[in-house]
């Protein structure tokens, strides 16, 4: 078993409060969030941001292992997950993830790396995590 945490300080209200997110690697350390930057698009992270980051390394790592088992290795993959933040009933929520793939896979065909992307897709801990609905386009560059 893993485990591993980040952490979040916040202080104010929810428009002019401010707050700061660090990982226990340290790749993170009091970098700023709030309101500004996840609802208007100011400099500073947010949430969805970061989920997105973690299900795009996620994924990749997960299609790594994944082709390696159909003895292929990726010369180059590089994955952004689009993360959705709508407003529902009874506040917000994430509604959707887009996985955008591109990848260099000697020995693959299009379909076989299809195949094998939405079997990661589908595998990967942080898609089992969200409930969201997750789409995939993989593309394979020759």
């Amino acid at each position: 078993m893993s485990k591993t945490s980040g952490s979040a300080v916040w202080s104010g209200g929810i428009k002019d409060g401010k707050g700061a997110i660090s990982t226990k690697s340290g790749a993170l350390k009091d970098y700023p969030y709030g309101f500004a930057s996840r609802f208007e698009g100011k400099p500073g992270s947010n949430p969805e941001e970061l989920i997105g980051a973690a299900h795009a390394a996620c994924f990749t790592m997960a299609l790594s292992l994944i082709l390696g088992e159909a003895r292929l290795t990726a010369e180059k993959m590089e994955t952004t997950a689009e993360v959705t933040l709508d407003k529902v009933e009874g506040g917000f929520a994430i509604t959707a993830v887009h996985l955008t793939l591109k990848g260099k896979v000697p020995g693959a065909d299009q379909a076989r790396f299809e195949e094998l992307a939405n079997k990661a897709k589908a595998g990967c801990p942080v898609s089992k995590l969200l409930k969201a609905a997750i789409t995939l386009d993989a593309k394979l560059e020759s």
